[in-house]
């Protein structure tokens, strides 16, 4: 396992880092299976494992939490807050509701503080005053040691720098962004401010939800946790799906002519970017698990990562609407209505 330092934080975390997204409900692991994942995974040197309290209304900081009870201190523990957790104000980043969700947070995962505490998605209702202002309150209570921001348009990014040093606050240290083969608009812009900032960059879902994990062939029935559920999203009918089968088909081959796996090339290519810290793994078992940690040493050549290029060029989304990083009034028109 290769380690690096987690933006200017000075805490090394491992380049592998585990998501806990799939335990529980959305991913069906159960209290013992995640358990078996997160053995296997300190026992490989992973240190990084990340939850958020929308995975399964806290089902899974709750699965987290009884899995690493009696070894908190050997893991950097990672939670976020913001999604809807119920009505009207359970949500978002408003001082009242992030001090309520990190408290019911820390009860799930049976501690009395997370290392970083991440706003799940930027809340277009709250100024970045009042939440970095709840977040600096926290931090100077020992309840969280770092904060960080997760899916933030680079703009966002910018602007709560700038809204920290102007009222003197603590300032985001993280971001966590959508990264993979077949996801590269972050390149564009996120990367290079969390360049700028000496933030460290988390990076989620770089098998592209599965699409790179080998399973999702050209020709071949699909039949992956993440397609039962969300069928459309490998239907190979639509235009920007068949452009990704086309692009897993030759991305194999690129895999296939450096000896490794397709998860070992998506894997090593998110951790070949500068600017990323850790790539965040969601395994749903062991088996899983281990398929990614053999990608924990792999270091591409240039001519390897100038062959990935030329399948999906750099700054290249294939499937944009899967980021969950659009600005607002991109999806609501009245907010693109003069009224």
């Amino acid at each position: 396992m290769q380690y690096r330092t987690l933006g200017r934080t000075g805490v090394q975390v491992s380049t592998l880092a585990l998501g806990a997204m799939n335990f529980g409900a959305i991913g069906r692991t159960t209290q013992e299976e995640a358990t078996a994942v997160v053995d296997a995974a300190l026992e490989a040197g992973v240190n990084v494992i990340d939850t958020a309290d929308w995975y399964g209304e806290g089902e899974s900081e709750e699965i987290v939490g009884k899995a690493i009870a009696g070894r908190r201190d050997d893991i950097v523990l990672a939670t976020k807050a913001t999604m809807p957790m119920g009505e009207r104000n359970r949500q978002g980043g408003s001082r009242r509701w992030i001090c309520t969700a990190l408290d019911d947070s820390l009860r799930r995962l049976g501690v009395d503080h997370v290392d970083l505490y991440q706003m799940h998605r930027w809340d277009p209702t709250t100024s970045d005053e009042e939440t970095l202002s709840a977040l600096t309150d926290l931090q100077r209570a020992g309840k969280i040691r770092y904060f960080g921001s997760s899916t933030f348009p680079a703009y966002r990014i910018v602007q709560a720098q700038w809204a920290a040093r102007e009222h003197r606050l603590s300032r985001y240290v993280t971001e966590q962004p959508s990264y993979s083969m077949l996801q590269r608009a972050i390149e564009t812009h996120v990367l290079p401010v969390t360049e700028e900032y000496g933030m460290g960059v988390l990076a989620w879902s770089p098998l592209a939800s599965g699409w790179l994990s080998g399973a999702v062939r050209k020709g071949r029935d699909v039949a992956t946790h993440r397609s039962g559920v969300l069928p459309e999203r490998f239907d190979p009918s639509l235009p920007h799906n068949q452009a990704r089968y086309d692009a897993v088909e030759r991305l194999i081959k690129v895999a296939d002519e450096a000896g490794l796996t397709l998860i070992q090339l998506a894997l090593g290519f998110v951790n070949a970017h500068p600017a990323v810290t850790a790539a965040l793994i969601g395994p749903r078992t062991v088996e899983h698990l281990r398929s990614q940690l053999a990608a924990a040493d792999t270091v591409l050549s240039a001519d390897v990562l100038d062959a990935i290029d030329e399948i999906v060029a750099p700054g290249t989304d294939l499937a944009p609407g899967e980021k969950f990083d659009a600005p607002p009034a991109l999806l609501d028109a009245s907010l693109r209505r003069r009224r």
